[in-house]
């Protein structure tokens, strides 16, 4: 048994499922990875060779088909796992892969206090502050808010990343507020009750309990990306800039599988709307990122080509993962990075 090995233009993956009583084996990751799923048998070892895919590290699971029942597992010869909100999965890294410096450096350290956001929303919207220790709601900081939030601190280390480069001096001292997804998909999809709950008397709430004192930085990826940028351009003046992640900018033309989706047509609305402004009486510092194989890239790549017409000032950054956290994490330094150095 062996975790899987680079041979050549491929990757081997293995495993040997002598106590299982398997009847066949096949590999579960990202549909974007080209190349075959199904495993070979060699009496007690199944084997696949797959062609060496376009990203820096994949996350996988073994799929194993029994008489009685299926199963997904992890690769037990592998020991590097990653959590995600679908629960944990196996990680393959490829040569050159460096995780995020910041991950392992010093921090300041930092305290969380809940709010509730109230406006247009049927349901209060709840958030978490996190500001640097000791420092009083009364001083003005920046500020960060991001949609997911306990997600993307828990999978991608957000608050980490923050008192990391506020001790390095890379970035100022600011406080983030972490928006809980309670309805994601009717709040995170278009909602013009959600936008207007954040964009209104949500962020002037938490201005009367935290002085601002930058422009405001409203971030998100997948639908959450979506939501940062349609936030941002409702033209609050508090907002300076959006910072999106594989922003889910569903086209007719782009996102076939996403079709079926119940507020599809809403978020296509909303996306042509931005797609044909020519104008903006609010510029914003927008910076993107999306993986290069993500069903995703196109419509990110033509989402940052219409806002930069419109006048907005726009980095995108295409990445070598996928739709996940780690990748949306390792991407936070330095493209978020950039965009609050620039407004802060």
């Amino acid at each position: 048994m062996a975790a899987p090995v680079l041979v050549g233009d491929h990757v081997r993956f293995s495993f040997d499922c002598h106590d299982f009583g398997v009847l066949s084996v096949d590999l579960d990751c990202d549909r974007a990875i080209a190349g075959p799923r199904e495993f070979d048998r060699a009496g007690d070892l199944w084997t696949l060779d797959l062609p060496l895919p376009g990203v820096h590290r994949m996350e996988y699971r073994f799929h194993l088909r029994g008489a009685e029942q299926d199963l997904l597992v992890l690769d037990p010869d592998n020991p590097q796992v990653v959590g995600t909100v679908f629960g944990e999965r196996s990680v393959l890294t490829m040569p050159g892969y460096e995780v995020p410096w910041w991950l392992t450096a010093p921090a300041v350290p930092g305290t969380f206090h809940a709010m509730h956001l109230e406006g247009e929303t049927p349901d209060p919207v709840p958030v978490t502050i996190w500001a640097p220790e000791g420092v009083d709601d009364a001083e003005p900081l920046p500020l960060l808010l991001a949609h997911d939030g306990p997600e993307y601190d828990q999978l991608a280390s957000l608050t980490q990343y923050s008192g990391a480069l506020i001790a390095a001096g890379v970035l100022p001292p600011h406080r983030v507020v972490l928006a809980h997804p309670v309805l994601r998909d009717a709040w995170y999809s278009g909602s013009p009750q959600y936008l207007r709950t954040i964009s209104g008397e949500g962020l002037a709430r938490i201005a009367t309990a935290y002085a601002v004192s930058a422009p405001v930085v409203v971030m998100g990826a997948s639908l959450g990306g979506l939501t940062a940028l349609l936030i941002g351009l409702l033209g609050d003046p508090s907002i300076g800039g959006v910072f999106s992640q594989s922003g889910s900018f569903f086209q007719m033309q782009t996102d076939s599988s996403e079709h079926g989706f119940r507020y599809f047509m809403r978020i296509n609305q909303r996306v042509r709307q931005v797609l044909d402004a020519r104008h903006t009486d609010h510029p914003l510092r927008v910076g993107m990122t999306c993986g290069g194989l993500e069903e995703n890239a196109e419509n990110n790549r033509q989402m940052a080509g219409a806002l930069r017409r419109a006048g907005h000032t726009v980095t995108y950054t295409q990445v070598p993962d996928l739709h996940n956290y780690s990748a949306w994490r390792d991407a936070l330094d330095p493209c978020l990075t950039e965009v609050l150095r620039d407004l802060w």
